[in-house]
């Protein structure tokens, strides 16, 4: 897999239904990480594959077998492509004031890391984070 090929999958597989605006947000998060290289790691595949942080990626999720499989014929997934490819360029707009982190408000619980925090932006059901360390 390439960069691209990797961040236009997790975009799909995290973001898919918060429509082209969500999807871009995600991918300047996974940008602004791979931009801020620490124990999450330093390239796309690094900050995309790395346990527990994308759960998308992860071994327990129901749709990994469609995040896998999933091409080009998929309208949603070409979107995500041309999204991936735009911010792996540095072309795409970061709205999101330098978020590392976010989740998607519809959990049951807050995350331990944003216990506390304020978000930095939001866009339909994520919330966006730029203080966590």
């Amino acid at each position: 897999m390439t960069a691209a090929d990797t961040l236009a999958r997790t975009i799909w597989g995290e973001a898919r239904g918060e429509g082209k605006p969500g999807m871009e947000d995600v991918a300047c998060c996974i940008m602004n990480r791979v931009a801020k290289p620490r124990w999450w790691g330093s390239t796309v595949e690094e900050v995309c594959l790395k346990p527990w942080q994308f759960s998308c990626w992860n071994a327990n999720d129901p749709n990994l077998p469609k995040l896998k499989s999933v091409t080009v014929a998929d309208p949603v997934f070409a979107q995500a492509v041309a999204i991936a490819e735009k911010a792996v360029a540095g072309t795409l707009p970061d709205r999101t004031q330098g978020a590392t982190h976010y989740y998607d408000r519809r959990m049951p619980r807050v995350p331990p890391w944003a216990v506390g925090k304020t978000p930095c932006f939001t866009e339909g059901h994520h919330l966006f984070f730029n203080d966590i360390s």
